[in-house]
């Protein structure tokens, strides 16, 4: 709008038309400005060490007379008039968008200042509060810390989610996402190992699994902060020398330009840049993965290039000397053959590397090591165990060795950044599955510790399971199909179930809406966890109540893998039908709650009813969004957003709900005074078999459950 009005004609008609079309870009600025300022005020007022500068760019900002020059009023008045418009003075319009674009800028400077502070801010919160994890000594203790930490990861993500749609840097943008998915995974994974560790105290296997993830989490968190405030660490700058596919882009690049001069460049230059590639094509050829018809094929077209370069170089001395028509010719039949070389090795290369990527993935896509480790964990064998971790620790190498071949020829930055992400992962994922085992086939009764294992294995699964969605992007990008967005496979578009299959298709989701449903999901998955720590306080796990609630933690969980593109929900529909589940579960367990609330004669009765008040509407609410009939992307995604929000609005609730009605429970069996005899909503237990297992509820204490029983009631419910 204001290059509008600076580049409008010097003398234009002052036609109606014209008059009304400045006055209304002119009031766009100024009402533009003015909601900007606003922004701008709110934020000074919040930052008292900013408020001075905050507070003069506003000002500045305001002192702009676009609106004053763009007055319809004044522009009727004829020109003798001492009234200054943009008629009558374009160099004030100007001085007028200069000085409003140089103070918007030191708005946008300052703002983005706070930012990096509040993530600053969140992080060494984060960081003090992992440090009071790493030292407690009791379950309780760790509960209260753990909830915590829970919000402030909340916070935190929510923080760098929008500073990661906030860059323009793809680069920065793909690290970020490494970030964060390392800190999302690690969230579940300190969960478990800090129980193992506090159940099993002095096994070594179980403190060396749960120091490596507190390793793990604050290396991410400092990655996050190198990013915000652009700082690098030691190494950083050799990420862009390492990829084959870059170097051969750059050499082509250099050969192509000797048709336009043919003197920009050195044979010297030319030589080291092909020396170069030649030498990272060595880690195909040294690899004992890669084919013996691979590695002769590399080792004939990197012979072939050596060749191909001595021939340009003979043509292009002789060019030089004396540019005769059939020397430029001979030129640049060279120059092709040698563009022609570098692509054949480039394509031999990519050969070599998806298929051994494709091959691997196929193989280990049973997951047969894990399984077995599970099983001889469980059954305690260490011998088994020792055999399997070896196996595990093969199977490492060999993916660790795909994701350096991929890395090589990922084409581009972003894509090379999340292979280096894969192979920290399988890096730092595999020995915490074998001392996670070792703790495991230890303490073969510890149901914690299967637990534990079972989130680690998980992990592992799912990274195998990206490395797949990764493999289809490198091979797109070398196809030239990088200019299309990632398919976000969890929102297809709106259709019955096997009725038209064009309807299932997947539907591209722009980067906001992706991160935003992402934040949801890790609201919901830390609000499963809460849940579940709560549960496991009640002593009584036959309960109906605790039951129901059980039950909606593992709906409210399988919704959170719906926003990983992960689990059962493989639909929209699947999500929709899921979300009525929840909601009919939640008006069964109002039914439960106010059957518990009739037998209480304690003066925490009134605050349990005005909480339980609250859960029939959001009940209601969800159920009514659920059942909502949509058509097109934007209301689907609508949709999809109100109905994970109203789930975790539900689970907040039940955060709420738990630790009163728990506490109300001890006081009963302290004082027996507070319930009737015999409450309707509990069933009967039996006294054997609940007694036999009390010791080992102590192992599942405030923890999540493990990952086949959420999958065993996903099965179920559905």
């Amino acid at each position: 709008q204001i290059t509008t009005l600076i580049n409008h004609k010097d003398k234009p008609k002052r036609s109606d038309k014209t008059l009304q079309a400045i006055q209304r870009v002119g009031q766009a600025v100024n009402l533009a400005v003015a909601r900007f300022v606003t922004v701008g005020e709110a934020i000074a007022d919040e930052n008292h060490e900013l408020k001075e500068e905050m507070d003069v760019a506003c000002i500045e900002a305001k002192r702009a007379a676009i609106a004053q020059l763009t007055d319809v009023a004044s522009l009727y008045h004829p020109e003798s008039d001492s009234h200054t418009t943009i008629f009558t003075d374009k160099t004030g319009i100007v001085k007028a968008a200069r000085l409003l674009l140089s103070s918007v800028t030191k708005v946008l400077v300052l703002a983005d200042r706070i930012v990096i502070k509040q993530i600053i801010t969140s992080r060494n919160k984060v960081i003090a509060t992992m440090e009071q994890l790493e030292k407690v000594s009791t379950f309780q203790e760790f509960v209260q810390i753990f909830s915590q930490f829970g919000n402030e990861m909340v916070e935190f993500a929510h923080l760098t989610g929008d500073r990661q749609n906030d860059l323009k840097d793809e680069k920065k943008k793909a690290r970020m996402a490494a970030s964060r998915a390392v800190l999302e995974k690690c969230t579940m994974m300190l969960l478990t190992a800090s129980k193992t560790c506090l159940r099993h105290p002095d096994c070594e296997s179980a403190r060396i699994n749960k120091d490596g993830v507190f390793h793990q989490m604050r290396l991410a968190l400092e990655q996050v902060i190198e990013i915000v405030t652009d700082s690098r660490s030691n190494g950083e700058n050799e990420l862009a020398s390492i990829s084959i596919y870059s170097g051969i882009k750059v050499f082509k690049n250099k050969v192509e330009g000797l048709r336009a001069n043919l003197y920009f460049l050195s044979k010297e230059n030319l030589s080291t840049m092909l020396e170069v590639i030649l030498e990272h094509t060595e880690d195909f050829t040294d690899s004992a993965y890669t084919s013996h018809e691979h590695r002769e094929h590399i080792l004939e077209l990197s012979k072939q290039a050596k060749m191909e370069l001595e021939q340009l170089f003979s043509v292009w001395m002789q060019a030089q000397n004396q540019k005769t028509k059939d020397l430029m010719e001979d030129l640049e039949v060279a120059i092709l053959k040698m563009c022609q070389c570098m692509n054949e090795l480039k394509r031999q290369l990519h050969n070599a590397a998806t298929s051994l990527a494709a091959d691997l993935l196929k193989y280990h896509t049973d997951h047969m090591v894990l399984k077995a480790l599970k099983i001889t964990g469980v059954e305690g064998n260490l011998e088994a165990i020792a055999e399997y971790t070896c196996k595990l620790s093969e199977q490492k190498e060999q993916l660790v060795e795909m994701c350096r071949l991929l890395r090589h020829v990922s084409g581009t930055e972003p894509l090379e950044i999340t292979c280096i992400h894969a192979e920290d992962t399988f890096q730092v994922t595999g020995p915490q599955i074998i001392s996670a085992a070792e703790t495991l086939a230890l303490h073969p009764s510890s149901k914690i510790a299967k637990e534990n294992l079972e989130v680690f294995c998980e992990a592992w699964e799912s990274q195998l399971s990206d490395m797949s969605t990764l493999l289809r992007e490198i091979n797109d990008v070398f196809e030239g199909r990088r200019g299309e967005k990632r398919v976000y496979l969890s929102l297809p578009r709106p259709g019955k179930h096997n009725t038209n299959l064009k309807a299932l298709k997947p539907v591209k989701l722009d980067t906001e809406e992706q991160a935003k449903i992402a934040k949801l999901g890790l609201e919901l998955h830390l609000l499963t966890c809460e849940v579940d720590s709560e549960t496991e306080k009640w002593e009584d796990q036959d309960n109906r109540f605790v039951q129901h609630v059980q039950g909606m933690s593992s709906m409210a969980y399988s919704m959170y893998l719906f926003t990983r593109g992960e689990g059962l929900l493989k639909t929209t529909q699947d999500l929709f039908h899921q979300a009525e589940i929840f909601a009919a579960e939640g008006t069964k367990l109002a039914s439960a709650f106010h059957g518990f609330s009739d037998q209480l004669h304690d003066d925490g009765k009134p605050l349990l009813l005005l909480e339980h008040e609250k859960l029939i509407p959001m009940c209601q609410q969800l159920q009514i969004t659920a059942k909502t009939s949509v058509q097109g992307k934007s209301a689907t995604f609508t949709k999809v957003d109100a109905c994970i929000q109203r789930t975790r609005n539900v689970m907040t609730l039940l955060c709420q709900l738990l630790p009163l009605c728990c506490r109300l429970l001890r006081k009963n069996r302290v004082g027996n005074s507070c319930l009737k005899p015999a409450p309707p909503w509990k069933e009967n237990r039996a006294q054997t078999g609940t007694n036999a297992k009390c010791p080992e509820r102590t192992d599942e204490m405030l923890g999540l459950k493990p990952l086949e029983n959420h999958v065993t009631n996903m099965t179920f419910l559905e």
